[in-house]
């Protein structure tokens, strides 16, 4: 190239002293690659972004959050680990890079669609964008967020933000992406691979995922919360949200190169592990049909060969030796991760979950309609018929309270990211059982401490907020929880 680029300026300067004419005009066009892409479109940058995403929380949940809400546990348990409520230094790294990674595409592919005057792709990105950085601020707390993406104008050292001012400003994004909109412009690139470019599908999904930041500090009585979550609902013209399985926020996975399963060895998905002894005894006292789905069968030596002993699981962070155990633990069924697959966003049985919540607390009517609906569409998620007699049972009947509704959202959130953690650092529920192996004097963790090369590429900032925080303690509460 360069050898072509010096060949182009050799006959410039021998046309201009022959004729004293200058040879600038096509000479960008001349030296233009027509092999590489001279402009990006807001598209380009979407489905590898949807992708890396998806994948990236469909992981981080198993790996991460499984452990922190007894899904799952290490075993055998050779050391300290998650289940204990050991948090290592960098637990967090890997979502901080990808979401920042992320969210810097999703600034440029607003940029991008700004430019090209393209009001539905704008509207895709600041979504996209509001999604990743609510995981953010509810992992970390105060992050910088309004400063961040700016090495390229010269700011590698952003600030740290207050998280209720990010909140702000993602409730004013997500105002501004539904107003938005234009169902009658078509999206004219290549079919996105969440909604296959229906506007309709990702403005449900802009304003649903509005009703589960609502929720998300609905504690705080200045947010106004649950109001706000009614004007919504109440106002599907102006705020159609997800309505049917088919609107749903879930990416397929299709098994086909490039979108594959991120276990790129599914063994890696079920080795030195098992099920959570809390996760599959409530499962086994409501009847419920998707242990088969979620696990295997536990298993138990008798005369010489393996006995099906129907769903145990191992207590999480239990004391004592592997060996008091005399059964091989039910572990997890492969089937979730396995290509094809699918991985849960922003499902319709959460929205029905939110809105079951709203009649627990009185704002809307119907709420035993309201769960039993929710309820059954998770199942419906895994192509499972709900049971006719799932409800007498009283262990899944509706009795009015918080706690029955969040143990089945439990259920509806499994592999939904860090959605489970999140949940039950702002309701409390489900009530998860301690041991005396459990760290943090047993008490569940609040955020994950900020990685460790954050403490010394932003050293100066990283040290302001510690000093505003008092210590980057996992025990220091996020803003929205009581």
């Amino acid at each position: 190239m360069k050898k072509y680029f010096r060949n182009i300026v050799i006959a410039c300067s021998v046309i201009t002293l022959a004729l004293g004419t200058a040879c600038t005009a096509d000479f960008e066009e001349t030296n233009t690659d027509p092999n590489r892409l001279q402009e990006i479109s807001p598209s380009t940058l979407l489905n590898p972004m949807i992708y890396e995403v998806a994948t990236h929380n469909m992981y981080r949940s198993w790996s991460h959050n499984s452990e922190i809400m007894q899904d799952i546990v290490s075993f055998p348990q050779t050391s300290y680990g998650i289940q204990h409520y050991y948090f290592s230094d960098n637990i967090g790294s890997s979502s901080w890079n990808a979401y920042y990674r992320y969210m810097k595409t999703a600034r440029d592919m607003e940029a991008a669609a700004v430019k090209k005057q393209d009001v539905n792709y704008q509207a895709i990105a600041i979504t996209m964008r509001v999604w990743m950085a609510a995981n953010l601020v509810d992992l970390f707390g105060d992050v910088p967020y309004f400063e961040s993406g700016q090495a390229a104008e010269g700011n590698i050292y952003p600030a740290f933000d207050d998280q209720v001012k990010i909140y702000e400003s993602l409730f004013a994004d997500l105002e501004k992406a539904n107003s938005l909109f234009d169902v009658k412009k078509p999206m004219i690139y290549y079919p996105d691979a969440l909604f296959a470019n229906d506007i309709v599908k990702w403005q449900k999904f802009t304003n649903s995922l509005h009703l589960r930041l609502l929720l998300r500090t609905s504690n705080k009585p200045q947010t106004d919360a649950y109001n706000k979550m009614i004007a919504i609902i109440n106002n599907p013209t102006k705020y159609p949200i997800i309505s049917s399985a088919l609107d749903e926020a879930t990416f397929n996975i299709t098994g086909v190169v490039p979108n594959v399963s991120p276990w790129s060895r599914i063994q890696d998905f079920t080795l030195g592990l098992k099920m959570a002894s809390f996760f599959v005894d409530n499962l086994n006292n409501m009847n419920d049909p998707r242990r088969v789905v979620f696990a295997t069968q536990a298993t138990r030596t008798e005369n010489k060969k393996k006995v099906e002993i129907g769903y145990k699981g191992i207590p999480s962070a239990f004391e004592g030796s592997d060996a008091q155990f005399d059964y091989d633990a039910s572990t997890l069924n492969n089937i979730m991760a396995k290509n094809p697959t699918k991985t849960p966003m922003l499902t319709y049985s959460e929205v029905l979950f939110m809105k079951a919540e709203l009649a627990q607390k009185g704002y809307l009517t119907g709420g035993k309609e309201l769960y039993e609906q929710a309820v059954t569409e998770a199942m419906k998620f895994y192509l499972i018929e709900m049971p006719v007699d799932y409800f007498k049972n009283s262990s899944t009947e509706y009795n009015g309270t918080l706690e029955r509704i969040m143990l089945q959202k439990y259920y509806a959130l499994y592999m939904n990211d860090y959605q489970q953690w999140f949940e039950y650092k702002r309701t409390g529920f489900p009530v998860l059982p301690k041991t005396k192996s459990m760290l943090n004097d047993a008490k569940m963790p609040s955020r994950f401490p900020y990685p460790l090369d954050i403490r010394t590429k932003n050293k100066s900032n990283y040290e302001k907020q510690v000093a505003k925080m008092g210590e980057d303690n996992i025990n220091v509460k996020i803003w929205w929880q009581n």
